[in-house]
């Protein structure tokens, strides 16, 4: 998602055919009127949403029904209109039906952030990028996360978030993993379903996105995705399940990509025949910007809402309804959808009410999730944490580390106050596909945590400046980066800008360098053993420096465990290039007609014939070593397993001891995994549940782990049914994927 200079051309000229009777304001005056006050039977909240909906839903009339379907531009970069003056200046609008006092949904991109603050003068926290929050493997972490969003999304005025992203790292230099929670269905459905439940209990519509397989972003509208039902129920799609179950969403979005042969936004697979029957998911289907490609096949197929315009869903919809090619019934499951999830999100009984951002509550929760996300990947000799009275010189280095931190870019960009932090006052607009950076300091937070020593900083642009005044110092930290965004993929893992020689010459200079590594996804490290510690800091947020100098000097201790596997190199992931469009899969020449956009560009077949085999999965079924395995993380104290039994039943239950047996307090996260009996033909073995425990130093608690079916289960394509194969599995855990010390079998049936 979201806008892209393909879909420009094609908006900007259907603006000018098709909405003609939303004529430009000149001026404020000429406002529309508010939506009446709610007074109808369907204002009774003893009533279900689905009850309410329908009786709004009797008393629309035919031009209402179609008003609610469609978007009406984005009104963050369209002149003013009538239609679109009560909006909020978002992407993305819906006029509700004024008459009846149901309001406009309005909305913003918000993955990590509300995004757009900047041109409409507001303030918005960045919290750490998604995967961070993913590192944390911590529930409520991701409903506090949601739950902030929501809170943000309301002050500014704006009722529906357009974040929520799900897809599973199938790979890992998509432009957009900073957006997401991690290579593993269960962790990443976990947490993505406690952050909607965050943001939908502040009375926003949560979004759940992109529906589904959308995994790479080079030629996304394009790429067409081959992968067996097997494969994709029991990986990506799992994610997504558990998304709709345990965090009911109102809304679903489809993706750009093609698969099995048809758009997201218009497969009756994926959007009917699965979220709708068989997961029974009530609210509606939005289609991503642009993502929709047809009227009468994206009706049937479960297309409820087309956004930000009406190229499928007004004139031709309606005439379509009126001819009858579209039943007068499946327009009113479409209504019926979105106005039921109005009514269970809260947003018609609970109005938005405009206030002032809260800065300080944002910055607190996002320090507190970032310092929660923060892995440590490697700490030689204790190096870490660092003691004040023990230094006279640091040396600091790299990543523009004097002035701030990067974050992710494209749709879920969020402004940072003040504007870029590596621009001159006065020229830090956010503009699309540039790097951003936010003004929180490692420099400076590492010189109030150290005031009795010498801090001194270089750019890293010059290696061998860099290592001479490493040379100098008690300790060096270089911060080093690896930007993404959306509408691009990474070339390689590897850290871009001579990063690599940089951090190899200060490390040969100074034995006490530690790394902090600013990225979205896994980094290739070909001087992994050089440096004496390392931290992955994600896109550490409005506070990241606060966050990453306490995990530094150890006011925090470390807990966050890796979201994704990370690989020695390119060569070894399940393919070790992104396939990408052929020329004429990359764009039209020229803005292209409704006609042109209904029949797509040429798609380019991207297989995924690793299947099952998903990030860890994948290195061990081929027996690939790798640079830091999924699950790992290191601590300041030390933990120790024991007593681990398992008890069959309806839900498997794995109960164990964990100890912190070191000095200091901490949090551990337990990993479940299952090795299926060898008939299931899966990989080694599989994440089955997981717990994050808080731990006095010295202290010892008993954790339990219920275990839902369907994760020890293998999805049956000839039954097209979850299928629990009998025979023994074998359960593990322990604190990475890769060391799991207690190991029980049990029988199943």
């Amino acid at each position: 998602m979201k806008y892209s200079r393909l879909y420009a051309g094609l908006y900007t000229a259907a603006l000018l055919i098709l909405s003609a009777s939303a004529l430009v304001v000149p001026g404020l005056a000429q406002r529309r009127p508010q939506p009446a006050k709610p007074t109808g039977p369907w204002m009774d909240r003893s009533l279900s949403p689905d009850q309410r909906a329908d009786l709004v839903l009797k008393e629309m009339t035919l031009d209402e029904k179609i008003a609610v379907i469609h978007g009406v531009g984005m009104p963050t970069d369209d002149p003013l209109t009538q239609e679109n003056m009560p909006s909020n200046r978002g992407v993305g609008y819906e006029v509700g039906v004024p008459r009846l006092g149901i309001p406009g949904i309005d909305m913003s991109d918000a993955a990590y952030g509300v995004r757009s603050s900047g041109v409409n003068g507001r303030y918005s926290t960045a919290l750490p990028a998604n995967v961070a929050a993913a590192a944390s493997w911590d529930p409520d972490a991701a409903y506090e996360y949601g739950k902030l969003i929501g809170i943000e999304l309301r002050a500014q005025g704006y009722n529906m978030t357009l974040g929520g992203g799900a897809n599973l790292t199938r790979e890992p230099r998509n432009g957009r993993t900073f957006e997401y929670l991690g290579e593993d269905p269960i962790l990443a459905g976990t947490l993505v379903a406690h952050l909607i439940q965050g943001t939908q209990s502040e009375h926003v519509i949560g979004d759940l996105k992109h529906f589904a397989l959308n995994d790479q972003e080079s030629g996304r509208n394009s790429v067409d995705i081959t992968i067996s039902k097997r494969a994709a129920r029991e990986s990506d799609l799992l994610a997504f399940e558990i998304g709709v179950h345990e965090g009911h969403p109102a809304a679903v979005m489809c993706s750009y990509n093609r698969v099995l042969g048809d758009f997201a936004c218009e497969n009756k697979w994926l959007l009917t025949d699965l979220l709708k029957k068989d997961w029974q998911f009530p609210g509606f289907v939005v289609s991503d910007w642009g993502g929709t490609h047809s009227t009468e096949k994206a009706s049937a197929a479960g297309l409820d809402n087309e956004e930000p315009g009406r190229f499928f869903y007004e004139a031709k919809y309606k005439a379509a309804v009126e001819a009858g090619t579209i039943p007068q019934a499946e327009l009113d499951e479409h209504v019926h959808r979105i106005l039921r999830s109005m009514f269970s999100a809260g947003i018609i009984d609970y109005p938005r009410q405009r206030s002032v951002v809260d800065p300080f509550i944002g910055l607190a929760v996002a320090r507190k999730i970032e310092e929660g996300g923060i892995v440590l990947l490697k700490n030689q000799a204790a190096v870490l944490p660092l003691v004040p009275s023990r230094l006279h010189t640091i040396a600091v280095i790299g990543s523009h580390s004097d002035v701030g931190m990067i974050s992710g870019g494209g749709s879920a960009q969020v402004d940072p106050p003040g504007g870029n932090a590596i621009s001159k006052p006065g020229e830090g607009a956010t503009h699309w596909q540039e790097e951003i950076w936010f003004p929180t300091s490692p420099l400076k937070a590492i010189e109030e945590r150290a005031p009795g020593s010498a801090v001194k900083y270089d750019s890293g642009d010059d290696p061998e400046a860099a290592a001479a005044l490493a040379k100098t110092a008690d300790v060096a930290i270089v911060f080093a980066y690896q930007w993404e965004s959306e509408g691009m993929d990474l070339h390689t893992l590897t850290l871009a800008h001579n990063q690599d020689a940089l951090i190899a010459r200060v490390a040969a200079a100074n034995p006490h360098t530690i790394v902090v590594i600013e990225s979205g996804s896994p980094v290739a490290m070909p001087w992994v053993e050089a440096p004496a510690a390392i931290l992955e800091a994600w896109y550490a947020g409005s506070d990241g420096a606060n966050a990453v100098a306490n995990v530094l000097f150890g006011s925090v201790n470390p807990s966050g465990k890796l979201p994704n596997t990370f690989p020695i190199k390119d060569a070894d992931l399940p393919h070790p290039t992104i396939t990408q469009p052929p020329p004429q899969s990359r764009h039209f020449d020229g803005a292209a007609t409704p006609e042109q956009w209904a029949k797509g560009m040429p798609p380019f077949q991207v297989t995924y014939d690793e299947g099952l085999k998903v990030g860890y999965k994948w290195y061990d079924a081929e027996h690939k070593p790798v640079l830091f395995p999924f699950g790992f993380g290191m601590s300041y104290t030390t933990y120790q397993y024991s007593g681990l039994t398992v008890t069959p039943g309806d839900k498997v239950k794995v109960t164990f001891t964990l100890a912190n047996v070191g000095l200091r307090d901490g949090a551990e996260i337990g990993e479940v995994y299952a090795a299926l009996p060898a008939s299931a033909e899966e990989p080694p073995k599989r994440l089955i549940g997981f717990r994050k425990v808080e731990l006095k130093a010295g202290e010892k608690k008993i954790v339990e782990v219920e275990v839902d079916p369907k994760y020890l289960s293998i999805f049956d394509e000839a039954r097209d049914a979850w299928t629990l194969v009998p025979g023994d599995y074998t359960i593990l855990v322990g604190g990475s994927s890769d060391k799991l010390p207690l190991k029980a079998t049990v029988s199943l049936k």
